[in-house]
């Protein structure tokens, strides 16, 4: 480690790179590809906005740039943002600022410019979450921000890092867990949910059911939940034994839950499968009704995650109400500080989360839109993770030859 901190400091940057670009909306197969001659990034250029983005997005990157750090990338987790921003349908919110664009948010690397902050230094090795969207991660140098940014403590390989950066919602979905409590997950099979089913388990949650289409592994170390329901032949809602035996958490990662559980909504001969408000229950979620959702401008985004869930929220909890329906809340679980990358790596380093990788796939043409693929069809293992560059060759990379 110290001399590779030596050679990185010495080190001078190449002017060129290898970087996996989109270079419109659109098509996986058809948008992304990786490009050899792929422009450095140099934290004294700035950010050129040229697609019609709202003032504030706009606003979020001049401010964010001031807290950027370049990193010699090892890894890239890639996350449900990553898609959707491909896919056009939250441009005005979430797109980049011109074509085409670095894909991908999550990451882990080296620092080899650590801009204004003290915080780091060259050759700290750490990771990283997306802010302001998920760009500018997937390539032989990215650019980060030290915000949402910490140093990998030793034991985690590179690919652990960047899922579990990617995965920190969890461990603040993590925090609404009591001990105790009966928990059905949906979505557990997934990014997030990986890891939060092994966070269950350190919050002392008692029983465990998670749905995925892959049952058995939700079953097995590290996720070891006691139930697992195959959605694609069952459908929990209905299941009697729950109807007997109820939940007091239900938690959503794959979007719809809500609408289906109010189908479901107590008539004369049936129970919900969760408890009522009146006796705690509750049902959390951090996504929209549907997983690829359009939102074509700021007030479309206020209506989906503000405007409805306070709308919910209200609701579930009448006197008329909250017999019947569980206490519903829209979990805000992404925050732009430093503190929940923090808590995930040393939770890693407790041996309290283990990061569950889908992968690496290869940083080949191929291998990003295979990795991209597998993200947008809903049935990744964990975390989709990419490969940028091995530690074996991570210190010699970028010695300034051209």
């Amino acid at each position: 480690a110290k001399i590779q901190k030596l050679i990185i400091n010495t080190m001078k940057l190449p002017n060129f790179m290898k970087a996996a670009q989109a270079k419109g909306y659109g098509d996986i197969d058809e948008m992304i590809s990786v490009q050899d001659d792929v422009p450095v990034p140099d934290l004294q250029e700035e950010i050129i906005i040229e697609e019609n983005l709202h003032p504030m997005i706009k606003q979020s990157y001049k401010k964010d740039s001031q807290t950027h750090m370049i990193i010699q990338t090892l890894a890239v987790a890639l996350a449900p943002g990553d898609t959707r921003l491909l896919s056009g349908k939250t441009r005005r919110m979430q797109g980049p600022p011109r074509f085409p664009y670095i894909v991908g948010g999550d990451c882990c690397g080296i620092v080899v410019d650590p801009g204004n902050t003290t915080d780091f230094s060259k050759g700290d090795m750490v990771a990283a979450r997306f802010t302001v969207t998920s760009r500018e991660a997937l390539a032989e140098y990215g650019r980060v921000s030290y915000s949402v940014c910490d140093k990998v403590p030793p034991g985690v390989t590179p690919e652990a890092a960047a899922a579990l950066a990617s995965a920190s919602p969890a461990v603040e979905l993590a925090e609404f867990f009591r001990p105790k409590e009966r928990v059905l997950i949906l979505g557990a099979g997934g990014g997030v949910g990986s890891h939060l089913c092994q966070l269950a388990r350190h919050k002392q949650v008692s029983y465990v059911c998670g749905v995925s289409s892959d049952p058995k592994r939700l079953l097995k170390a590290p996720l070891n939940c006691d139930d697992a329901i195959d959605y694609t032949e069952e459908n929990v809602f209905e299941l009697k034994k729950y109807q007997e035996e109820p939940f007091d958490t239900i938690i959503d990662l794959a979007s719809g839950g809500w609408p289906e559980l109010l189908k479901h909504r107590p008539k004369r001969n049936n129970k919900m499968i969760v408890k009522p408000a009146s006796q705690g229950g509750r049902f959390i979620t951090i996504t929209a009704d549907t997983a690829s959702f359009d939102a074509p401008s700021l007030f479309s985004m206020l209506a989906m995650f503000l405007f409805k869930p306070i709308g919910r929220k209200i609701w579930s909890r009448l006197l008329w109400n909250k017999n019947s329906v569980p206490a519903f809340t829209q979990a805000m679980c992404l925050p732009d500080s430093r503190p929940v990358m923090t808590k995930t790596l040393r939770l890693a380093k407790e041996g309290n989360l283990q990061a569950v990788v889908d992968g690496p796939y290869p940083m080949t043409t191929e291998g990003v839109r295979k990795a991209f693929h597998t993200l947008q069809g809903r049935h990744a293992k964990g975390k989709v993770v990419i490969q940028v560059s091995n530690m074996a060759n991570s210190a010699t990379i970028g010695t300034g030859e051209e």
